[in-house]
């Protein structure tokens, strides 16, 4: 099951990185809001914390203890993991996986996460986010899933 959540979150990893470079290096320049539809843009909005900015202040080593955690959840899921006997959990922990390794390579490489996908209704806007947040949240959703139909195991039998 390792193999399927490596491909997965290498999967997640490649395109989150990908999108974020071109919202940096080819959609961005210059800095603009871009009105796709009438309840959504593509925006550019650093995040400095984690879910809706929650942490995020402006201490130096801020990144680094957000990262540390990110990897200390990373190496759970994957130890958690082998005690499973079902597919869709190893779908889950790769989506969640590569989620947290693509932010946690740009609170490493540029001290922020990078968001861009800005849904809003009515004058209210949900807090940007990117592809690697995609991927966790519908990862913990298959997690939440699984574990109410019955696909999470006790433990290898």
């Amino acid at each position: 099951m390792y193999k399927l959540t490596a491909v997965l979150a290498t999967i997640v990893v490649v395109l989150d990185q990908l999108t974020k470079w071109l919202i940096l290096e080819v959609v961005m320049q210059p800095v603009q809001t871009f009105e796709i539809t009438g309840f959504f843009n593509i925006v550019l909005a650093f995040n400095r914390g984690v879910s809706f900015g929650l942490f995020g202040n402006d201490t130096t080593w801020m990144p680094y203890v957000l990262s540390a955690v990110a990897a200390a959840i990373v190496v759970g899921l994957l130890i958690w993991l082998r005690g499973q006997d079902h597919r869709i959990n190893a779908v889950a922990v790769g989506l969640v996986v590569g989620g947290a390794i693509g932010n946690v390579i740009d609170r490493i490489r540029i001290g922020v996460v990078v968001d861009f996908l800005d849904f809003h209704f009515a004058g209210w806007h949900w807090p940007a986010f990117n592809v690697a947040d995609m991927a966790i949240t519908l990862g913990v959703a298959v997690l939440m899933f699984a574990s109410l139909f019955g696909y999470v195991s006790e433990g290898k039998r």
